[in-house]
């Protein structure tokens, strides 16, 4: 829907092509947003013992300064994202360190030195792979409701509010087994083929969809119909089409929820009627034949 968005603001006209390359330009923007995270998230426990070995340089060091725990910075979850191959290949590629707020990094250590759950864990004098996973399964919630870190996030990724979702799932599921996740190809195959594939069918039949899509907006004007609204609608009339493995009920209901969260206010109501009354006519047209639009 991005894509086809900004497809859609631009003068001249585009190549299917073209069009999966910018695709990829999303997808490409996506990793890099999940690389960043990780990539700060390790540093803020990390951070342990560049506060101890500070403390501990101080001219007149206190006790507290000369014995300040540095456990966290040995956790094993942590080595492992270190060692991680194709996350160290990432790090060269992307080069994250550049954009790093070394500052807001230290801010978001001092402050998790003082939580229960820190101290608890640091209290404990051996190491548990529960607590290990628990008390950075914290830093990493701590993070996303802290507003200081989201602002950073948001200021140098402009995709955040529309990436934020999958990206935080994508941590999660590294952060639980590190080493597990293919940086070169964070959408697998299925879903990059999918998503190849709606953008193109669009792009050629973007006509033909629109055809059984004009012809519902009664006193509507098309030229005046929200923008958003239109693609959502040809998106969902290409799934109709041409996309036999979903269900036309699982087309309406994932674009009524996409146009409630992108476009106006009565955009989901207005979409589903639209989406509902071109299903029930290629229903009792017997158009609803599902297949691939280069055959069509």
């Amino acid at each position: 829907m991005q894509a086809l968005y900004t497809l859609d603001t631009l003068e001249k006209g585009i190549t299917a092509g073209e069009a999966v390359k910018l695709l990829q330009k999303h997808f490409d923007q996506s990793k890099e947003l999940l690389v960043y995270l990780i990539h700060f998230f390790t540093q803020v426990p990390a951070y342990a013992e560049t506060d101890a070995y500070k403390r501990s340089a101080k001219h007149l060091p206190s006790e507290q300064d000369l014995n300040v725990n540095t456990k966290i910075a040995g956790s094993d979850i942590l080595w492992k994202i270190k060692e991680d191959e194709l996350y160290k290949e990432q790090l060269t590629k992307e080069k994250p360190e550049l954009r790093l707020d070394k500052e807001l990094v230290r801010k978001m250590y001092l402050q998790l030195s003082e939580t229960q759950e820190y101290k608890r864990y640091i209290s404990a004098p051996a190491r548990s792979p529960k607590e290990e996973k628990e008390i950075f399964d914290f830093i990493f919630e701590y993070l996303l409701s802290n507003e200081l870190f989201i602002s950073h996030v948001e200021e140098i990724f402009i995709n955040w509010d529309d990436d934020a979702d999958m990206v935080v799932q994508l941590f999660k599921s590294y952060l639980h087994k590190p080493g597990s996740l293919n940086f070169r190809e964070i959408v697998v195959k299925d879903k990059w083929e999918f998503a190849r594939v709606l953008i193109t069918t669009i792009i050629e039949k973007s006509e033909h969809l629109q055809s059984h899509i004009i012809p519902k907006l009664k006193n509507w004007d098309a030229e005046r119909i929200a923008l958003l609204d239109m693609i959502i609608m040809k998106m969902g009339v290409a799934e109709f089409l041409y996309f036999e493995t979903i269900p036309p009920k699982v087309t309406i209901n994932e674009y009524i929820d996409i146009a409630k969260e992108y476009s106006t206010e009565q955009s989901g109501q207005f979409v589903n009627g639209i989406l509902d009354s071109i299903h029930k006519d290629l229903q009792g047209e017997g158009k609803m034949h599902k297949i691939d639009f280069k055959k069509a």
